[in-house]
């Protein structure tokens, strides 16, 4: 069955809709069982709102400048990359957003994203790699993949991702520290079975935490760009290039220096190949290339 591109934004909204609930009910947990157990009250409440609220200002305002400076991304200059600005802009242009600010990585790993918390406030970042190997119709097809995801919000979605894997990595360390800190006394002192039930279950989370901040960025990020090939292609009107040029993506692999774990979600391809196998992993933050080749050209525009 041929799928449209509504198809896939309908199916793709429902998955992250419930990831982030899932998510959220899950933050909500170890942060009730770390003020009770620690016995911090509704002080404890107050604080950790506060916090939660700077803490998502901070990163809402900033994750753009955060993203480039850990990709070591500089300005593209217009006159040297004037291709490049000139595809942003077209494409900019058939998406019906502002265009974003162009930045040149200097690596010879070909590779791309966007970042940004709107698409007022966008950026989009390539590899002097990727410029090498692709041509016209296959960079438009590569820019209008990151434009979709500006479009899309997705910038914004990633963005509160990582903000609620940060605070539940935050929390299970107020957790772990507060119970070696006399944490253990102070939950004794609640008594009877309660007190070593929150003990229990804090132990369970702050354990599971780390996977489970995983988990969830990598399933949200295969799910968006599926949806940003969809309407990356639906923007060109044209899949066989965004198809090809991530075809290349797959022959012409190289490992990206300036890669993490923290930054490996924001690419247009996995910077670790882990998206050239036929299957990935749960962990894996990229869908394979092939099946994203597969649904491009399956794709009724």
């Amino acid at each position: 069955m041929r799928e449209n591109l509504y198809d896939l934004i309908a199916a793709n909204k429902r998955k992250t809709f419930v990831f982030i609930v899932v998510t959220s009910i899950f933050l909500g947990v170890l942060g009730y069982v770390v003020v009770e157990l620690l016995n911090w009250g509704t002080a404890g409440y107050i604080f950790f709102a506060l916090f939660i609220i700077i803490y998502n200002v901070i990163l809402y305002y900033n994750s753009d400048k955060i993203a480039i400076a850990s990709t070591g991304s500089v300005p593209a200059d217009p006159k040297e990359f004037k291709q490049l600005h000139n595809v942003v802009e077209e494409v900019a242009i058939a998406a019906g957003i502002p265009k974003p600010k162009v930045y040149i990585m200097p690596s010879p790993a070909p590779n791309a994203f966007a970042t940004g918390r709107n698409p007022q406030n966008a950026s989009v970042a390539v590899t002097t790699g990727l410029l090498e190997i692709m041509n016209r119709e296959e960079l438009q097809g590569v820019i209008a993949h990151e434009m979709a995801h500006i479009r899309n919000y997705d910038i914004l979605l990633m963005t509160v991702v990582a903000a609620i894997g940060g605070l539940i990595i935050l929390l299970r360390d107020f957790f772990l520290r507060g119970m070696f800190f006399g944490g253990r006394r102070k939950s004794n002192r609640r008594g009877g079975s309660g007190g070593a039930i929150l003990l229990l279950i804090g132990l369970v989370l702050a354990i599971i935490a780390p996977l489970f901040v995983a988990l969830i960025r990598a399933a949200i990020s295969r799910q968006r760009e599926y949806l940003a090939d969809a309407s990356g292609a639906y923007i060109t009107r044209y899949p066989q290039g965004l198809a090809q040029a991530l075809n290349k993506l797959k022959q012409s692999y190289q490992p990206m220096a300036r890669a993490s774990q923290s930054n490996a979600h924001l690419f247009i391809s996995s910077p670790f190949g882990k998206d050239r196998l036929e299957i990935s992993n749960m962990f894996s933050t990229h869908p394979p290339i092939d099946k994203r080749i597969e649904r491009l050209n399956s794709l009724v525009i």
